[in-house]
């Protein structure tokens, strides 16, 4: 009796089982990167708004909507650290140190830039000035973790959208505060949601093709 499961599979059928794995490794990078990419979305639209609409108009009191924003970051820090660690297993070319490293920056920058703010409010930062400095600081250190997962995991979207937060962090500062927020909400806000659509756009064209 002949076994026709020992049989070598001709080029046309190791092609398709190649192109069918690399699928699979790519919805399972790609799940994630959605979540991801809505935490901080609705964390920056959620949190910068209350902070304009605390500052601008009165809605409610500052130091509510600074300690929402500050949860809401908080949070999202947290859930970029354990999808990076995630993100580091079982993704071929990538090793676990990798994976480990990118998470834990999130954690380390985040309150590295926190600690840098305090500091500078220790030596004579204004209030005003606290007020550019944090809502930057955050969206260069978000801009420039997604660049560095860009080049970690060859990721379009990821480049796309470091690039536009390093924008968006530079340029809020000449709106003045409160206005600052309001081009974080929309702009920031805005292209992590628009990024989250893209990918899930992506992860159901994958679908429809397996």
């Amino acid at each position: 009796m002949h076994d026709h499961d020992d049989e070598p599979l001709d080029p046309a059928a190791m092609l398709a089982l190649l192109e069918r794995q690399q699928r699979a490794v790519g919805l399972a990078y790609l799940k994630p990167v959605t979540v991801l990419y809505a935490v901080w979305g609705v964390a920056w639209l959620v949190g910068f708004l209350l902070l304009w609409l605390a500052d601008a108009l009165g809605w409610l009191p500052l130091p509510v909507a600074g300690a929402i924003f500050g949860a809401l970051i908080v949070c999202s820090i947290v859930a970029s650290a354990l999808v990076g660690i995630r993100m580091g297993r079982g993704i071929r070319g990538t090793s676990n140190f990798q994976g480990a490293v990118y998470g834990i920056s999130w954690s380390l920058l985040g309150g590295a830039f926190a600690v840098l703010g305090m500091g500078l409010l220790q030596n004579g930062m204004s209030q005003e000035l606290a007020a550019l400095y944090f809502p930057s600081a955050y969206a260069l250190m978000a801009g420039a973790m997604y660049l560095t997962g860009a080049a970690l995991w060859n990721e379009r979207s990821q480049l796309v959208l470091g690039i536009v937060l390093l924008i968006i962090g530079a340029l809020s500062p000449f709106f003045g505060n409160p206005n600052n927020n309001l081009v974080m909400a929309i702009g920031g806000g805005g292209a992590f949601l628009v990024a989250s659509a893209v990918t899930f756009g992506r992860i159901r064209a994958e679908r429809r093709r397996s």
